[in-house]
């Protein structure tokens, strides 16, 4: 026996809303009255146009009248998923108003909280810091001393250049064996 709960592996059995919004971009399959028309809604009414404009160079209306029904039913469709997704669009557009406004209704309630927090636009009247004169500090002020601080303070000598090198004299053992030895000579 065959549970009745069996699960439908076709895909149109799905429970979905029903969704325009795609129409635009999808593939459709047009049987029409010279074969099958495939393309997305704008494809199938230029291809129902360009065959209505043969049949009227043709001398044959009704083929004509037939292929312009055709793109003027796609022609709806499309301007109907179109009209769809810009009540969408402008739907998303309010609510994204209504959030922005209730943060800005937000931020203005908190009013002198986040008073430090926003950005001053004239200069002048935001909090400056406090300014620590480093001129005279002595070992009692809390500072530490850096080496570049005290880099500062000394002023390096200029460098005296340096000696040239002199050439090392050749030992015992790198002299010729003839001078080495005076006896050999004889």
């Amino acid at each position: 026996m065959r549970s009745s709960n069996k699960r439908s592996r076709n895909k149109n059995n799905r429970n979905r809303p029903n969704s325009v919004g795609n129409v635009v971009n999808r593939v459709f399959d047009s049987s029409g009255p010279e074969g099958k028309v495939r393309g997305t809604p704008q494809q199938i009414i230029d291809k129902y146009n360009q065959l209505a404009r043969d049949a009227q160079l043709s001398n044959d209306r009704v083929n004509a009248e037939n292929f312009q029904q055709h793109a003027e039913h796609y022609m709806r469709l499309l301007s109907e998923a179109q009209r769809e997704q810009d009540a969408r669009r402008e739907q998303q557009e309010r609510e994204n108003r209504d959030r922005q406004a209730q943060r800005d209704a937000d931020r203005a309630s908190r009013g002198d909280q986040d008073d430090a927090a926003q950005p001053v636009s004239d200069l002048s009247e935001a909090p400056q810091p406090d300014v620590i004169d480093t001129s005279d500090a002595t070992e009692d002020s809390g500072l530490v001393e850096t080496p570049e601080a005290k880099a500062e303070e000394k002023p390096k000598k200029p460098r005296a250049p340096r000696k040239p090198r002199k050439k090392p004299e050749p030992k015992a053992e790198d002299a010729p064996a003839e001078a080495a030895t005076p006896d050999a000579a004889e």
